[in-house]
């Protein structure tokens, strides 16, 4: 072969070869199986167990979720090919309304599901504990499920430090509101609201969503969350990725629980303002979403290390509110991030997961600023995407071709490939 030739060949080959992209991936049933199984060793805190319970609606009983298009609340009665995936659900409220009262030292009257230094968190196993009073679970075991739940609301709203505006503090020894709280309270209230017919605990999750907004919102850092306000101790101005992705979330929630509901046409204009906060946070968090499709703990502050948990939560917050109110504009960034936690890594397992199973890199869930090993609610986030991606793809993928707004890992390996081929030709030519 002449050498002009042979050197052609060889840029050729350059360019096939770092042109191809890798290949999209996603997440197999039995890989969110093994996701789901260490979630379940793994949750041990009150907000572990109520997203443990959110998210195995979301991925194995969709209809009984508020984010699918299914009435809420759904059918009191539990359809026969349901009952298998809402048993881990039902085991989990089983489990804590049976020993709530060693939990609280056997008081009675207003008291929270399950003892804590939190006021919010442990209103998120509430959803699912009213879900088993809709669904007549007490009939079988003979647990309280409505006595729990309204003794977990009457805590809320008589027990829990409030602002002078009415805002119910996330900590329970004073008043301090964490990004955090929005996930685990307002959707609570609204789920509440539905089941019980009470418009106006619909309006509260609502307004306690936006009091939050009012005091966490940072509107010098393009609508970012502040993580922690007011208190005496541990505020914490930073942008924390996770505390956003928590915040969206918890809209996300409200928002399908009202817009399935008998009260939808009631409540339009609360529908309207949280999908428009919702796309705040979106428009903030992924302006500084990281090349490799991931967020740093902290969003804008590169310095701190990139954190796929909070990852795979936004994302999951960005194909709801496609199917939920038709906002596409961020979902090439959240196919970019789902895309890289779904990559392989070679022939030895996927890139952000331990061979056991777990996701990383990840926050410490117990020290946020920290880096951590095992996260248990990064297991629940990662299983929230994969339902919110399946049931998006099911729905059409509608939205699937907007144009991306930030440099994508693959445009990443075009612009090399195009580089190192140019300089081949360069080199060729020279020595030709």
């Amino acid at each position: 072969m002449p050498h002009s030739l042979g050197c052609i060949w060889v840029v050729v080959v350059l360019w096939m070869t770092l042109s191809t992209p890798v290949t999209a991936q996603y997440l197999t049933d039995a890989q969110v199986s093994v996701v789901g199984q260490r979630l379940a060793e793994g949750a041990s805190h009150s907000w572990e167990y109520g997203t443990r319970s959110e998210v195995l609606l979301e991925y194995n009983a969709s209809s009984f979720s508020v984010l699918s298009s299914s009435v809420v609340p759904p059918p009191q009665q539990i359809p026969p090919n349901l009952a298998g995936a809402l048993s881990d659900v039902f085991s989990i409220t089983r489990a804590i309304v049976a020993n709530r009262s060693i939990s609280n030292g056997n008081v009675t009257g207003p008291q929270p599901l399950i003892q804590d230094s939190s006021a919010g968190d442990p209103a998120s196993i509430g959803v699912a504990v009213l879900l088993a009073n809709w669904t007549g679970q007490s009939a079988s075991d003979g647990l309280d499920y409505a006595g729990a739940a309204r003794d977990q609301l009457q805590f809320l709203f008589q027990n829990a430090p409030k602002t002078p505006d009415g805002a119910i503090s996330h900590r329970l020894d004073q008043v301090q509101l964490w990004s955090d709280s929005v996930y685990m309270v307002p959707p609570f209230l609204a789920y509440y609201g539905v089941t019980t017919e009470n418009l106006t605990l619909l309006q509260e999750a609502y307004t306690q969503i936006s009091l939050y907004r009012t005091y966490l919102r940072d509107t010098n850092a393009n609508n970012l969350w502040k993580h922690i306000q007011l208190g005496s101790y541990g505020t914490d101005n930073g942008h924390w990725s996770t505390g956003n992705a928590w915040a969206a979330a918890g809209m996300i929630r409200v928002l399908g629980t009202i817009q399935r509901s008998r009260f939808a046409v009631s409540l339009q204009q609360q529908q309207e303002d949280l999908a428009s906060w919702i796309q705040e946070i979106h428009g903030g968090m992924y302006r500084y979403q990281d090349p490799s499709g991931l967020f740093h703990n902290y969003a804008d502050n590169k310095s701190t290390f990139l954190d796929a948990s909070s990852t795979a939560l936004l994302a999951s917050t960005v194909y709801r509110l496609s199917l939920l109110w038709g906002v596409h504009t961020y979902l090439p960034e959240a196919e970019s991030a789902r895309k890289r936690l779904s990559s392989l890594n070679g022939t030895s397992g996927l890139l952000h997961f331990t061979r056991d199973g777990w996701l990383t890199p990840v926050t410490d869930p117990y020290a946020y600023p920290f880096q951590g090993q095992d996260s248990p609610e990064g297991e629940a986030f990662v299983i929230s995407m994969q339902a919110a991606w399946r049931d998006w793809a099911a729905a059409g993928a509608v939205g699937a071709n907007v144009a991306p707004r930030t440099i994508d890992m693959t445009v990443n390996a075009y612009v090399l490939s195009a580089l190192i081929v140019v300089f081949d030709i360069i080199l060729c030519s020279v020595q030709m």
